[in-house]
C-alpha cells in the first residue's frame, strides 16, 4: 500500500475535480474507482461544498463545485511549494499568468492558487500547512501520474524548469516520445511525472493540458462501467511498457486518465 504523510517542494500533492453536478460526478467515481466521497470539514458555507475522494480511510483526491456560471468540469494537478505568493510571482515573472489566488484555504489547510503556463495549460499549487496531499498513491482507485500534453515541448522544458526547478528525462521505462520530470526530493526515483509533445495525429483543436492518471484493475472492466455510466471513451486503450492507458470524458464533461498498471516493481 503507497500510503504518503509528506510532500517535497516541487512535488505533485494533490489532484481534484471541478464539476457542474457535484453529486452525479462522486455517484459516477464510485461506481469507477471504488471511492466514497466525505465532505470537508467545517461549515459548508465556508468549504465552498468542497469534499474528498477517501479510499480505505484514507483521502485520494478533492472534488467541488465549478466557481463561475461559465465554468466547465475538470481535473486539476497540484504542486507542493514552500511560498504560494512567491512561487506565483516567479510563474509571471517567466512569462505564465495567474488564474486564480493565491488564496487561503479553510480550516488552516494551507495556500493555493491555480496557474496558466505560456502554451495555456493550468497548473495548481498548494503551500501546504494542515493540508496532507492524497494520503494513498499508486494503488487501483488512487492517483498515480500527471502529464502535460504540449505544443511546445523544449519551451515547457525551460519554464517549468525554472519555476519549479523541474528536469525532463527519458526513461527506459516510459512509453516513446514521452520524458519523465525529475526534481531533488522527490520520493521516486523513476519520475514524478511526464511530458509529451502534442503531435498531429492528434486533434488540432487540442490544447495544452495536464493529465491526471488513476490506476484501475482492469481497464476492459473500468471502461464498460464508464460507457454504462455516460462517458465517452476520448482515446485508447493502448499498451505502454507500464501498462494499459485509456482517456474519458466523464459525464459531468471533464476528462480524466486511467491506466492499469504493470509497474516493474511495486510504489
Amino acid at each position: 500500500m503507497s500510503e504518503r504523510t509528506e510532500y517535497a517542494p516541487g512535488e505533485f500533492c494533490w489532484v481534484d475535480l471541478a464539476t457542474t453536478d457535484v453529486e452525479g460526478a462522486k455517484s459516477f467515481y464510485n461506481d469507477l474507482l471504488g471511492v466514497e466521497a466525505e465532505d470537508a470539514p467545517g461549515v459548508l458555507e465556508e468549504t465552498g461544498g468542497y469534499g474528498f475522494l477517501m479510499q480505505e480511510g484514507r483521502m485520494v483526491a478533492g472534488i467541488g463545485p465549478v466557481q463561475s456560471d461559465e465554468g466547465h468540469s475538470a481535473w486539476a494537478s497540484y504542486i507542493s511549494v514552500e511560498d504560494a505568493d512567491a512561487t506565483a510571482e516567479k510563474f509571471k515573472d517567466a512569462d505564465g499568468s495567474v488564474f486564480f489566488g493565491p488564496a487561503d484555504l479553510p480550516n488552516d489547510s494551507g495556500r493555493v492558487a491555480m496557474l496558466r503556463d505560456p502554451e495555456g495549460a493550468f497548473i495548481g499549487i498548494i503551500q501546504q500547512n494542515r493540508h496532507p496531499g492524497a494520503q494513498l498513491v499508486n494503488e487501483p482507485g488512487a492517483w498515480t501520474w500527471n502529464n502535460l500534453l504540449t505544443r511546445d515541448l523544449e519551451g515547457a522544458r525551460r519554464f517549468y524548469g525554472d519555476v519549479f526547478g523541474w528536469s525532463a528525462t527519458h526513461n527506459e521505462e516510459a512509453p516513446p516520445g514521452v520524458l519523465m520530470w525529475q526534481v531533488e526530493g522527490q520520493r521516486w526515483p523513476e519520475g514524478m511525472g511526464g511530458l509529451m509533445q502534442i503531435t498531429d495525429d492528434l486533434p488540432a483543436e487540442m490544447p495544452s493540458h495536464w493529465q491526471v492518471y488513476f490506476i484501475v484493475d482492469s481497464m476492459d472492466d473500468a471502461l464498460e462501467r464508464a460507457r454504462t455510466r455516460g462517458a465517452q471513451v476520448g482515446f485508447g486503450p493502448i499498451d505502454v511498457p507500464v501498462g494499459r492507458l485509456a482517456s474519458i470524458v466523464d459525464p459531468q464533461g471533464a476528462v480524466v486518465s486511467l491506466i492499469e498498471s504493470h509497474y516493474p516493481e511495486p510504489r
